[in-house]
């Protein structure tokens, strides 16, 4: 009795980048990220504080430290592009002609850019102390 040994055939896939898959495993990724950051922010703001006290002063006490600030850093750069990224999946499936499509995409991507530097610069210039002496002129 002779037993035939089985033919091994290896071949190399070569993988090129491909922009969807890459979108698709952010998604996933910044989801598990922002689960993390966005109930703890809840946690923070809403739950061991209370809501009535969210003023323009809290905010200033929060910001006074680098940590609140790194901390909504991340939480907006990772909500941001997410979002967005939703979007441009339901617009990509409402919208079938690839020059439209592409022109959102580029039109998203420059939002998506300059949201993020306007927003983390203006977190990262924030200045407490000038909150503070605004929020002693508003009323209540």
């Amino acid at each position: 009795m002779t037993s035939a040994t089985p033919t091994i055939t290896r071949r190399k896939v070569q993988v090129k980048f491909n922009f969807e898959r890459y979108a698709y495993m952010f998604m996933r990724m910044s989801g598990l990220i922002l689960l993390i950051l966005a109930v703890g922010h809840m946690m923070i703001q809403h739950v061991l504080n209370s809501s009535g006290n969210l003023t323009l002063i809290f905010v200033a006490d929060q910001w006074n430290s680098w940590g609140w600030k790194v901390y909504d850093i991340f939480l907006l750069l990772f909500a941001i592009p997410h979002g967005v990224n939703g979007l441009r999946n339901v617009l990509e499936d409402y919208i079938h002609n690839p020059k439209t499509i592409r022109i959102i995409n580029i039109v998203l991507a420059i939002f998506v850019v300059a949201t993020i530097i306007w927003a983390t610069v203006g977190i990262a210039l924030f200045d407490p102390e000038a909150a503070r002496q605004a929020a002693q002129g508003l009323p209540g």
